[in-house]
């Protein structure tokens, strides 16, 4: 899914996280040989941990998966008989608004029962303990589940928006909405089992805007297939990519674009990369580091306290 938005960037990206397409000196052939070869050593890891000023951890559905929540990926990713992507597109709402609520209020309501884990707490803690430190942590996710929230993260990109916002049709007003359910329509609604009768609910009973004299019809505020990030949430990520000195990629596939050239961006300028993930991706090459496994497990170690920081 390569956003129009970022398509230029992305070539730029590209020309520049590829080495080895262009006839290279014998020292660039060898920068290019150990990156073939990142490191699974945690000890040289926290060590350039405990040195970095500015941190960007990029994260995706991997660490969601670890509490529970459903990815809609891969096989059996299916609510009722359709995949995700057949239903987070501008076009299906406009054919079916209804469908799209009940699939949404789905997600809503089992994202109510799940809780971070400690994946997502050993990121806010250390953003918590760095900030003491004169120190950051951003947080770049295209998780819409608002779980690095819940668990405390103040530093916060949500590149794909959020599950618990929506956003009018008719004004275009955005707001947080956690209501459960988000309107008397869809109470009980939602059920992802293929043999669920669909509900069928008129327009004028789905998400009203409450924007005076507006009662437009809300959406969900999420990136839809098809549809270009923000422009000023990417201009934001830009900016952060390009001021830190340590970059965290954990629990993603590295596919989807845009996302999938940040973390190579910032290694075609040399700043070390860390991949956190159940198995290699198609970027792990031109990574320093990569830490297999599920990033609940991998990840607290890695950014624990380290021994040379000084808490006040």
């Amino acid at each position: 899914m390569l956003m129009s938005l970022f398509q230029l960037t992305a070539r730029r990206l590209v020309s520049r996280a590829y080495c080895g397409l262009k006839a290279a000196s014998s020292k660039k052939q060898k920068v290019c040989l150990e990156m073939a070869r990142p490191s699974s050593n945690m000890a040289d890891f926290r060590e350039v941990f405990a040195k970095a000023k500015h941190i960007a951890i990029i994260t995706g559905a991997g660490v969601s998966a670890e509490s529970g929540v459903p990815t809609f990926r891969g096989a059996g990713g299916f609510w009722r008989k359709w995949q995700a992507q057949e239903l987070a597109t501008p076009e299906a709402f406009a054919r079916n608004p209804s469908r799209v609520w009940e699939f949404y209020h789905y997600r809503r309501e089992v994202m109510l029962s799940k809780h971070p884990n400690p994946a997502h707490v050993a990121i806010a803690e250390c953003e918590r303990r760095l900030s003491k430190q004169g120190r950051s942590v951003v947080v770049i996710t295209q998780n819409i589940d608002e779980l690095h929230r819940k668990a405390g993260t103040k530093h916060l990109l949500e590149i794909h928006g959020s599950l618990f916002k929506t956003r009018c049709t008719n004004c275009g007003n955005v707001a947080a909405n956690y209501k459960s359910p988000i309107c008397p329509a869809l109470a009980g609604k939602g059920a992802p089992d293929p043999e669920t009768e669909e509900a069928v609910i008129p327009v004028e009973d789905l998400p009203q805007c409450e924007e005076d004299g507006c009662n437009g019809l809300l959406r969900p505020h999420v990136v839809w297939f098809g549809e270009a990030l923000d422009p000023d949430v990417l201009t934001e990520v830009e900016k952060e990519l390009d001021i830190c000195d340590l970059c965290l990629v954990v629990g993603t596939s590295s596919v989807v674009y845009p996302a999938a050239m940040f973390a190579p961006q910032v290694s075609a300028r040399g700043v070390p990369v860390a991949e956190f993930n159940m198995e290699a991706t198609p970027a792990t090459n031109r990574f320093r580091f990569h830490f297999p496994g599920p990033c609940a497990t991998t990840l607290p170690p890695a950014l624990a306290r380290h021994q040379t920081e000084i808490i006040s």
